[in-house]
């Protein structure tokens, strides 16, 4: 109930803007963001950290924003992570591999493992869509936190259990995203307040 209740009320903020061209414009851009800057609202995480998480997972080099985005149609099996060019192909190719009998498959923006948590989803497509996969890991990155007493902590155990071998090395590598992310915000924050001030003033001259 309570993952349905948040899903829903990501569906309700988000309105068109995931529910419909997150699947109909299948190039990808942008969907996870939206997705991730909803649910961060919704579990009250601290802003840009399931961004940064997303980004260590799923980020590849957009050249039109200049920026790192993550990509929804991702699929990581035995460390080769694929960047599926749509959500249908990215589908087929979990297919194939479970056909294979592979399970050890990571899925979606927040890439999300199908032999620890896909019992958490109705469907593959489910599990692979922007929405419900980012409404789960905020989920599960908060329980980390409620478990582990300290972010940091969380975010490890988030990427694997084992602190010292890899979550903490992790952790330096989303804590970097992290604090660069929040620059860029900032950076963005200010120039829209410049802006917004050239143009009141050009109002007042008018």
């Amino acid at each position: 109930m309570r993952a349905l209740l948040l899903i829903t009320l990501i569906l309700t903020g988000l309105g068109v803007a995931i529910a419909g061209p997150a699947r109909a414009a299948d190039d990808g851009r942008g969907a996870c963001r939206a997705a991730i800057d909803a649910a961060e609202r919704i579990e009250r995480l601290p802003r840009l950290l399931l961004h940064a998480v997303s980004l260590a997972e799923t980020g590849r080099w957009d050249a039109s924003r200049k920026a790192s985005v993550a990509w929804p149609w991702t699929v990581n099996n035995g460390g080769q992570a694929k960047y599926l060019p749509s959500r249908d192909a990215a589908i087929a190719l979990v297919r194939r591999l479970q056909a294979k009998g592979e399970t050890n498959i990571d899925v979606g923006c927040m890439q999300i493992n199908l032999k620890h948590h896909g019992t958490a989803f109705a469907s593959l497509e489910e599990a692979i869509d922007p929405i419900h996969n980012v409404a789960y890991a905020a989920q599960l990155l908060k329980r980390l936190r409620r478990d582990t007493g300290a972010w940091a902590h969380a975010v490890g155990q988030y990427h694997n259990a084992g602190w010292r071998t890899r979550g903490q090395p992790y952790w330096r590598k989303v804590r970097t995203l992290w604090v660069d992310e929040q620059k860029r915000d900032y950076r963005k924050r200010r120039e829209a307040r410049m802006r917004a001030a050239r143009k009141r003033r050009q109002l007042g001259r008018r």
